[in-house]
């Protein structure tokens, strides 16, 4: 649910002080605002992963600084205090803080609870702030869970992806099956009363017993969140060359459709709810709030290497190596690498984007002409809920949840 892009885009350059536009701030007490704190180190790299991670324990940036995990810490709290110095007087206390990577608890418990020690001494966090983690499940135990959750945690998410060994091995992850399911216990004895499992389907190799089976295990642990994300094969990753050169096979987009529909089917039936195209609930509680604030288009500052954010319609990116981040903090530097400010056209095409993928839809006032027409289109051709639409909002049904990408094409046109 988290992760940073390994390629940034294309941007104007950020001020070296990291001011944004007066214009940003307008407006600013009438929305939420989030912190997403990135960890860019995993012990190893998983074949299927493009995010900007670093297996090294020690990475060096200009002039001799270091960026290694032990002063992690530390280092991501000059980029909280320095978004402290940008927004100025803003009066808003922190609604979620996620923190993501990489893998988070690579780091110890203390430095988890330090980074978020920064957003509250700095901002505050609003008295039901959802604060999350994400974590890989051989990288926790007991203890830890403990002293996140009496550091303020109160939300996990655990990278389960498959139950199945031999799916496992594909995707390159390192934990062994039942320890996710084992973790979701672990974390509801340390008090945690939102906890998350991820999985991957459409993996190479993967069957539709496999899918199930993974389903029925993650079920069966107990949470009250599921993600469940098709496999995707980017260019330059390990998995992408092994599909390239027959070690295994590509799957497409039919398999993808059908696992989704598995997945929605044992979901429901378990009493979860979809909330967005690809995460379930089982209450509205369960939610990842985080999550819900970026398809909403809220305030959010990334702090750490590659990570990005956005207020007021200015969004911008940092610099993507440990090193260089660090490196930039000590000269009392922005680490931002560039930015963008949105224009309202651009936002509005953003709102749709997003806001489609969520179960309340977008509002039909938001189209133009032509996306009205298309909606119309959509609606025979059962890909929108007839009962939303009349009272002014696109919606996807199951079908167009299936095709959603095509839909959203039609409709910011």
């Amino acid at each position: 649910m988290g992760g940073m892009p390994s390629v940034l885009p294309d941007g104007e350059p950020m001020p070296e002080d990291g001011a944004l536009p007066a214009s940003a701030l307008d407006g600013a007490g009438d929305r939420p605002l989030a912190f997403y704190l990135h960890v860019p180190y995993c012990a190893t790299r998983c074949g299927y992963c493009d995010f900007n991670t670093y297996t090294a324990t020690e990475l060096r940036g200009s002039g001799g600084v270091l960026a290694s995990r032990d002063n992690y810490a530390a280092t991501l709290a000059d980029e909280v205090r320095l978004a402290r110095k940008v927004l100025g007087d803003d009066p808003r206390p922190v609604s979620t803080v996620f923190v993501g990577g990489g893998t988070p608890t690579l780091l110890d418990a203390a430095d988890l609870v330090s980074m978020l020690g920064a957003v509250r001494e700095e901002f505050g966090l609003a008295d039901d702030a959802e604060i999350t983690t994400e974590a890989n499940p051989e990288s926790v135990g007991p203890e830890y869970l403990e002293k996140l959750r009496a550091g303020g945690f109160n939300r996990i998410s655990f990278g389960m992806q498959s139950a199945k060994q031999h799916v496992l091995k594909v995707l390159d992850r390192t934990h062994t099956p039942g320890r996710p399911e084992a973790c979701v216990a672990e974390a509801r004895a340390a008090g945690f009363d939102h906890v998350n499992l991820d999985l991957i389907y459409g993996t190479p190799g993967e069957s539709d017993d496999d899918w199930r089976a993974s389903l029925a295990a993650a079920v069966g642990a107990g949470p009250d969140h599921v993600s469940a994300y098709a496999l995707i094969v980017e260019e330059g990753t390990q998995l992408a060359r092994r599909i390239r050169r027959g070690e295994v096979p590509m799957t497409d987009d039919d398999v993808h459709a059908d696992r989704y529909l598995i997945a929605d089917s044992v979901l429901s039936e378990a009493g979860f709810s979809w909330y967005e195209v690809s995460n379930w609930a089982t209450s509205d509680a369960g939610r990842c709030l985080h999550n819900e604030l970026y398809w909403r288009g809220a305030d959010w500052w990334g702090a750490g290497p590659g990570a990005h954010s956005h207020v007021g319609g200015v969004r911008w990116w940092n610099v993507k190596h440990p090193g260089a981040y660090a490196a930039a903090l000590a000269e009392g530097r922005s680490p931002g690498a560039g930015r963008e400010l949105l224009s309202a056209e651009d936002r509005r095409v953003e709102r749709i984007l997003l806001e489609l993928r969520l179960r309340d839809g977008v509002p039909l006032s938001l189209l133009k002409p032509a996306g009205l027409a298309a909606a119309g289109r959509a609606l025979a051709d059962g890909l929108l809920e007839p009962a939303a639409y009349e009272a002014g909002s696109a919606v996807l049904t199951l079908r167009g949840r299936l095709l959603a990408d095509g839909v959203v094409r039609d409709l910011v046109d």
